[in-house]
């Protein structure tokens, strides 16, 4: 009998660093202790929720990988279940041993408990391996997700308005509405 060297458990505070490191790139952009707060925070609501789990995969006792696990509606219109494989992510020195396959195992054994019938996931655009991973265990692509900081797409928006339309600001807007309903009141009511 062949001794399996992946196993799962149950995420606990003291992983917070740990997850802190293989999130890095996903997490809020402050401070590595606010980080772990996060991530401390995530942990005790995944322990007092029954619709999340944070799983911790193990390669020979170290632990190499993990997963949040959410259940959600597919989107905001669309209200059929899914569970969520939030940021399966595996330290590269113990990828192609297992520990991906396990993390989804533990996305598909979720979802089966709560009766679920999809499961969704998401993998870096540039990501090639991970999604090629994802693609081999049937995950096709739904929707493509794009993100900006709100500044920089109201730059964006600005520089595409017609010429003429670029110079009002909200400022001038409200004045103009202002004296609009000045001029509308009647001559007793100002």
């Amino acid at each position: 009998m062949m001794r399996t060297l992946v196993t799962q458990r149950s995420a606990v505070r003291a992983d917070a660093p740990f997850l802190v490191g293989l999130w890095s790139e996903s997490l809020r952009k402050v401070d590595r202790e606010d980080q772990v707060a996060d991530l401390e925070q995530i942990i005790e609501h995944a322990h007092g929720s029954d619709e999340h789990r944070l799983v911790i995969a193990e390669y020979d006792g170290c632990s190499a990988g993990a997963v949040h696990l959410a259940v959600a509606t597919l989107s905001s219109i669309n209200l059929e279940r899914t569970v969520q494989a939030l940021s399966p992510h595996v330290l590269p020195e113990f990828r192609r041993h297992g520990v991906g396959r396990s993390l989804m195992e533990a996305a598909v054994t979720f979802a089966e408990e709560l009766g679920v019938g999809m499961i969704t996931t998401a993998a870096a655009a540039g990501s090639r391996d991970a999604n090629r991973f994802l693609a081999r265990l049937a995950l096709g692509p739904q929707v493509v997700v794009r993100a900006a900081p709100t500044t920089a797409v109201r730059a964006r928006l600005t520089a595409q308005r017609p010429a003429g339309q670029r110079g009002r600001q909200l400022g001038q807007v409200l004045a103009a509405r202002r004296s609009l309903r000045r001029s509308q009141l009647p001559a007793d009511a100002g």
